[in-house]
């Protein structure tokens, strides 16, 4: 304003432009997505692009010439301006922020702080970092990326202080690089090495006279990796960030568990100034998408949807065929094409002659191999490989061969349609013909730390089976993914998330993609869809409340056989207050043996027969199947969750942690009094009938578990409880009432009464014809009974009662398990 006073203009003139300005700020921090907890003295300064900008005008061309929707373009547009606008602005005396920007895996982090670079370079920026990962492919690709994207628009405003195939080595004279004089920008993208980040750190202090006047953006891709845990990389990052005067580190993750358990007080790289939340991308393949998950806190479980069926069993007798079963067994190693491995092998060549066909979407189509984290390992298989692929190459003429390919393309995609996806089934007819020149086209690439073969999307179209462990498991885009085998077996949530190429987008062939897994692995992430939506409602919750990043704070639910994150990355970890205040548990998990079901029966008996001497009221509603038991005393209660037993897996129905926190709850005047009912279907008069005491007799339901191989003594119903069931005993209930609407009823009716229900299951339990794709027959030994807690809204007198949720570390006796090796990050070796 004090410049346009000088220019001359107009009192009115000045207060209109600075309305629009403010209209524009007030836009950008209301921003619907993405989402943002910033700290309360962050200013507006940056209210988006404007006349005159290079770097981003270029960058949306570039988008809009490879065919993004405008709504994308646009997106991407909102969310960069809404980044850059927490940055400082470049003109500050001095500066130091400190942010993180959540994505999700495959889900184009690079795009975005690729976006957010062109955009504050277009505003002043001069020094660009990106620390890439601590491998070289991620690293090439990165650069690779950022030259097509920045510097080759605008080639002269740009230096590089690396190359393709060249890290950091030190230059001649860093001054002249930030020189007055100097207005090009500078960038440069390194590995998180111990050696590199050392070199560059002395070479920029040799400059630390002109740094002044060189604003600095610093992005940590995979901030979450090495960033955090290394006793080397940290100080080596906070080094280059204490000599710099302005600058700004931007971490960027689709995993930070361990980033938002940094002690924000230490002097360390917490994001003391914002964490932003990215939206997940329309048509992006998550977590979720491909495997589901359970129930949060407020959901009805009928509402959830089971995922894709993309997700294909290696059993577990296979496992030793394709990894060793101990670290001495590694060398000499030979893996055997199983059974399971040969499918995927043959529905690869089958997707890539269909994607052929179809001529849409990625020209590259990748295979991924990940068994085992040792080179040795991947080495082996590329004799197995390359001899399947050429005796496949030969026999493709036989009548047999063909036939079974047949019957694989024809069952395949029976199970996922296209026409799910917008699209239109190739037949085989088609796609037979094309399938010698897949097999000729595609190599065996063993993509490790020692090999020279990597892979290279940037010399003509790939078609290749990669087999690798560290360097394809983080950061690193697989091109075209349309198939991965994995068996290797990982300790924590984020390594199990980022060990997963195969989520991202796959336009073109969305009804295409399978992943071959165990399914143990298979029901670890699906408990890991869970803590992720659950830890992205959170970070919702958070923006909505006015917290800042110095107050916030994520409940990341545990498991039992899997760590939040590294043991060393939970060093400021604290334990979790919770509670089970207004929150519904149900049973989904259930053994099938007849001793453990007959042992619940008999535990559900007696609470019922207790029930009916305890209770002030009985309603009986046999025409519906119901029998509600009113005003029981708590310690009945008490004395079922010490019989009935639940499975392991049921991380929410801990029978301990319930029991405590009712028994808190009674100390302070709530939940002494429950209302037990159970809830079945109209009674016949058949053997399809249950009693759980004499007059206490409901039809069974029908629990199908969800469809997968035959898992012995196992099966997961997914969803015990509707929405209605929580309304059981409120007067006047009706279907049509939401869950928060329940909630709200009962703390009006009954603030300070719990409800137990129990459901008989049909041992049986056959689904209806239109769920037998997803679901199977229970096949129980004896009939099931399941059991749904509903817990009332605390009072503010008890809301504090609570449980001590706690980290648990993983009990791993069982597993084989190779964790990330962090060697090369603390090596000085650059290469």
């Amino acid at each position: 304003m004090k410049k346009l006073e000088i220019l001359g203009l107009s009192d009115d003139r000045i207060e209109a432009l600075r309305e629009l300005h403010e209209r524009r700020t007030l836009r950008v921090k209301e921003l619907e997505e993405p989402r943002a907890v910033v700290q309360g003295n962050r200013y507006t300064w940056y209210t988006g692009p404007r006349d005159g900008d290079e770097a981003w005008p270029a960058l949306k061309r570039l988008q809009e010439e490879a065919g993004w929707p405008e709504k994308a373009v646009d997106d991407l547009d909102d969310a960069s301006t809404r980044i850059v606008s927490l940055l400082s602005h470049p003109k500050e005396r001095e500066f130091s922020t400190r942010g993180l920007v959540v994505g999700h895996v495959q889900s184009g982090k690079t795009t975005s702080f690729t976006s957010v670079m062109a955009k504050a370079a277009d505003r002043g920026y001069k020094l660009f970092i990106v620390l890439s990962g601590v491998h070289n492919g991620l690293r090439r690709q990165t650069q690779a990326r950022l030259v097509r994207q920045l510097v080759h628009p605008n080639p002269t405003h740009w230096s590089q202080l690396t190359g393709l195939d060249s890290d950091f080595v030190p230059v001649a004279n860093a001054k002249s690089f930030f020189g007055g004089s100097n207005r090009t920008r500078v960038l440069c993208v390194m590995k998180k090495n111990a050696s590199v980040l050392r070199k560059f750190a002395r070479w920029l202090e040799s400059a630390s006279d002109h740094l002044r006047d060189a604003p600095a953006l610093i992005i940590d891709d995979e901030a979450d990796q090495a960033t955090v845990n290394s006793p080397t990389i940290n100080p080596l990052i906070r080094r280059i960030l204490d000599v710099l005067p302005k600058s700004a580190y931007v971490g960027y993750t689709a995993t930070p568990f361990a980033n938002v358990l940094i002690d924000p007080a230490a002097d360390d790289l917490y994001p003391k100034d914002f964490i932003v939340s990215l939206p997940k991308p329309e048509g992006h393949f998550g977590t979720e998408v491909l495997f589901g998950r359970y129930a949060l806190e407020g959901e009805d479980p009928a509402d959830l949807d089971d995922g894709y069926d993309m997700i294909r069993t290696v059993p577990v007798e296979d496992v030793p065929d394709v990894r060793p079963t101990s670290r001495a067994d590694a060398d000499g190693f030979i893996p055997v094409i199983t059974d399971t491995l040969e499918q995927a092998i043959r529905w690869f060549w089958l997707t890539t002659a269909a994607r052929r066909i179809r001529g849409t979407g990625n020209p590259h189509s990748t295979m991924l191999i990940h068994t085992s984290v040792k080179t040795q390992v991947h080495n082996s298989f590329r004799r197995p490989l390359e001899k399947y692929r050429d005796r496949m190459r030969d026999r493709l003429d036989e009548p047999a061969v063909a036939e079974e390919l047949r019957t694989l393309w024809d069952q395949e995609t029976a199970r996922v349609p296209a026409e799910d996806f917008g699209a239109t089934k190739v037949s085989f007819d088609e796609l037979l013909p094309h399938l010698p020149e897949v097999l000729d086209d595609c190599r065996i690439i063993m993509d490790n730390s020692t090999s020279e073969d990597r892979l290279d999307y940037e010399n003509g179209d790939v078609v290749a089976i990669a087999v690798g462990g560290n360097t394809l498991s983080r950061g690193l885009t697989l091109e075209g993914l349309s198939v991965s085998y994995f068996v290797r077996a990982a300790s924590a949530y984020d390594t199990l998330l980022q060990m997963g190429r195969w989520f991202g987008f796959r336009q073109g062939y969305e009804d295409l993609p399978r992943i071959w897994m165990t399914d143990e692995l298979r029901n670890w992430f699906r408990h890991v869809a869970t803590v992720e939506a659950e830890m992205r409602r959170d970070i919702d919750v958070y923006m909505h409340e006015d917290e800042t990043p110095l107050t916030f704070a994520v409940r990341l639910r545990t498991h039992p056989s899997l760590r939040v994150t590294a043991a060393a990355k939970m060093a400021s970890a604290v334990t979790a207050h919770a509670s089970y205040g207004g929150r519904r548990v149900q049973t989904h998990y259930f053994r099938t043996n007849a001793q453990w079901l007959v042992d619940n029966q008999q535990a559900a008996g007696k609470l019922v027969a207790n029930a009916l001497t305890a209770t002030s009221k009985v309603e009986a509603r046999p025409e519906r199947g119901r029998h509600v038991f009113r005003d029981v005393p708590h310690e009945l209660v008490l004395d079922f969750l010490r019989e009935y037993r639940f499975h392991p897996k049921s991380h929410e129905g801990d029978p301990e942690l319930i029991s405590e926190y009712i028994r808190r709850r009674v100390g302070v005047g709530s939940l002494r009094r429950w209302n037990v009912a159970v809830v079945g279907t109209p009674a016949t008069g058949t053997e399809r009938d249950y009693s759980f005491a004499p007059d206490v007799t409901v039809g069974m339901a029908t629990r199908a578990r969800i469809k997968g191989p035959y898992e012995p003594d196992f099966a997961d119903i997914k969803t015990l409880m509707s929405r209605q069931d929580a309304a059981v005993d409120l007067l006047e209930s009706g279907k049509s009432m939401t869950e928060n609407q329940i909630m709200v009823e009962r703390r009006r009716q009954l603030p300070d009464t719990g409800l137990i229900t129990l459901y008989p299951i049909d041992k049986d339990s056959t689904p209806p014809e239109h769920r037998k794709d997803l679901r199977e027959p229970l096949a129980a030994e004896r009939h099931v009974v399941g059991i749904g807690l509903v817990f009332p809204l605390p009072s503010e007198q008890d809301s504090l009662v609570g449980w001590d949720s706690r980290y648990i570390s993983a009990d791993l006796s069982g597993v084989q398990l190779e964790e990330d090796d962090l060697s090369l990050v603390d090596s000085e070796v650059a290469a």
